[in-house]
């Protein structure tokens, strides 16, 4: 186990440790010492690095934010159309929804903390204006508030279904969002 200064990335690794615990046992199952554990760091490490465990979940939900807005980014910056982009955001919904079962679990968990506590409220507030202004880039803003909100529900209706649509069904209910 690398200790002090020959370890600069103990701080990512405790947050990599602490989402994939979150995936799976949930955010009530994880604990600075399994956190610890799973990142191969002394239990110290934990208080060095972070005040507490809100901290903790607060700092790694929001690196998961970014990684799935730097998702949404790479599937709409090469839409140099609106109809480019209306393919980009169905081939962005069945990327999510046939994507680890991890990354369903997490944004649950963060929706869990953010109907209960402001902070991941916020973290989702900030994470939702983000995704809506990659998706006005090629729609007008109210098509792209309602788009996201569809880009969500296709997702996890289609990764919970034990028979999901196919991509004609996406395309299809991307196509009537965005027909303004």
């Amino acid at each position: 186990m690398a200790t002090g200064h020959t370890d600069p990335r103990r701080r990512e690794r405790i947050l990599a440790a602490a989402l994939d615990l979150i995936a799976e046992e949930g955010v009530a199952g994880v604990s600075h010492r399994k956190i610890a554990a799973r990142a191969g760091v002394p239990l110290g490490s934990m208080t060095y690095h972070f005040t507490g465990i809100d901290e903790l979940l607060l700092e790694a939900f929001t690196g998961y934010a970014d990684h799935m807005v730097a998702v949404f980014e790479r599937h709409l910056s090469d839409a140099a159309t609106q109809e480019e982009a209306r393919e980009a955001v169905t081939d962005l919904v069945h990327t999510l929804s046939e994507g680890p079962c991890r990354d369903l679990i997490l944004v649950q968990e963060l929706y869990t903390l953010a109907a209960r506590r402001e902070p991941y409220r916020a973290l989702c507030a900030r994470w939702m204006r983000r995704s809506r202004a990659l998706l006005e880039a090629h729609f007008p803003p109210a098509t792209a508030r309602r788009l996201d909100a569809l880009i969500e529900g296709l997702t996890l209706h289609r990764a919970l279904d034990d028979d999901p649509p196919d991509r004609s069904v996406t395309r299809e209910a991307v196509r009537r969002i965005t027909a303004d």
